[in-house]
């Protein structure tokens, strides 16, 4: 075991995964407080509305991409929102919350009511209502495809070309689905996917 020399070969604790690695990094660059204040709601409502809304848009884009169409689709949409992320919150008249509503839409579908009072429900706050929830995700999409758009095309840019090899059956998204599916992992998204929205999306461990 790696040791400190002279502080009583104490073990040399393990690196922190960097925040932006996982949903602390995203949830960091929500202004929760503003809009907490925009919508007239205590922060802590806002606060947890938030940390719903975010598996449920990540969830929604990772059953989108499991066919190679929707792969395909939300990797343009992801070369559309590459705007450059700030290192402390986003400000909130900076969110532009009509794209908001388009992404929600491309995300969702017609299934967007139902996502919204599926989320309201797995939300320990009672005053997290699915009106507040379909108020709400116009306002975070926008961050959220941002921040995917961020870790997804900056991953793309630093992987070397692969040699070529045999076409391979098709089978999975790739890169775009192991991003996805390796944030819905870092806290807990499984749960809400695999429980209300795994039924809906079509995606989500059951």
């Amino acid at each position: 075991m790696l040791t400190r020399a002279g502080v009583n070969d104490a073990p040399i604790p393990p690196e922190r995964t960097h925040p932006m690695a996982g949903f602390e990094g995203l949830i960091d660059l929500i202004p929760v407080g503003d809009i907490a204040k925009q919508f007239g709601i205590p922060e802590s409502v806002a606060e947890a509305a938030v940390e719903q809304i975010i598996p449920a848009v990540i969830g929604g884009m990772a059953a989108n991409s499991q066919t190679p169409d929707g792969a395909e689709s939300l990797e343009k949409a992801l070369g559309q929102h590459q705007e450059k992320l700030p290192t402390g919150k986003v400000k909130i008249e900076s969110i532009n919350t009509v794209d908001g509503g388009k992404i929600v839409k491309n995300v969702f579908g017609e299934k967007s009511p139902q996502v919204a009072e599926a989320v309201a429900e797995a939300t320990p706050s009672s005053d997290v209502t699915k009106d507040l929830i379909a108020k709400l995700l116009p306002v975070v999409a926008p961050i959220i495809i941002a921040f995917i758009a961020q870790q997804f095309l900056g991953q793309k840019a630093e992987a070397p070309a692969p040699a070529p090899v045999p076409e391979p059956e098709p089978k999975s998204s790739g890169g775009i689905g192991d991003l996805l599916g390796g944030l819905l992992g870092s806290k807990g998204g499984q749960d809400l996917l695999g429980g209300m929205l795994g039924g809906l999306l079509g995606g989500g461990k059951r």
